[in-house]
């Protein structure tokens, strides 16, 4: 049986910053792509994922893998049934808001019209 948790993924804020009823011992907090990655490999998906876009940069400015990236790691290259994963976009970049919500919307509604 699947360990059932929650995935918060920030580079800066904390949980309580987003879920103010919450604290970070309600998630697990991922700062970057690669942790992100790792951690679901290791523990299976998450039942909910808050996702942030920008997830800074690294000590020679340059701009990081971000929450799209990981949502594209999600679809295309997990392998991991995500009709039932539910998820939030806290990020505070309108575009990659969209275009997070945007691919994992279209794609959980394509595996559950092609079930």
């Amino acid at each position: 049986m699947q360990k059932q948790y929650k995935l918060f993924l920030d580079d800066i804020r904390n949980v309580e910053q987003v879920f103010p009823a919450l604290t970070n011992s309600d998630f697990v907090v991922i700062r970057s792509y690669t942790a992100f990655v790792s951690y679901i490999e290791q523990n299976g998906l998450p039942y909910f994922i808050s996702f942030d876009n920008d997830l800074g940069e690294d000590e020679t400015g340059q701009v990081l893998e971000d929450g799209y990236a990981c949502t594209k790691w999600l679809v295309y290259k997990s392998n991991l049934d995500l009709r039932e994963l539910k998820y939030n976009v806290h990020s505070a970049n309108p575009v990659a808001k969209k275009q997070i919500e945007s691919l994992l919307t279209n794609y959980i509604n394509h595996l559950n019209n092609n079930k």
